[in-house]
């Protein structure tokens, strides 16, 4: 899949997940922190995006700090999946 329709498409899918009604896919921006002072999302969003990856890219995450590291920006998700998929 190339690296633009997966971004989309993993925009798209946070926002559905997540329940983000007042935010748009084409909203989020590639490089803006998902957490804190970007999107603004929070620790019970970072399960949600676990279940997220999970449910739609086949990729499990069992180590919160793990996590962290992938869950940076939209960037740095779509890079782990693209390398970590079996969906």
């Amino acid at each position: 899949m190339e690296n633009t329709v997966l971004k989309e498409e993993l925009k798209a899918n946070i926002v559905k997940f997540l329940n983000l009604i007042s935010v748009n896919p084409s909203d989020i921006k590639d490089d803006e922190p998902l957490f804190g002072e970007g999107l603004g999302l929070d620790s019970i969003d970072a399960i949600e995006l676990i279940v997220l990856l999970d449910r739609v890219y086949g990729i499990k995450i069992t180590d919160p700090k793990e996590g962290r590291k992938i869950f940076i920006d939209i960037n740095t998700m779509v890079d782990y999946i693209e390398k970590n998929r079996t969906k």
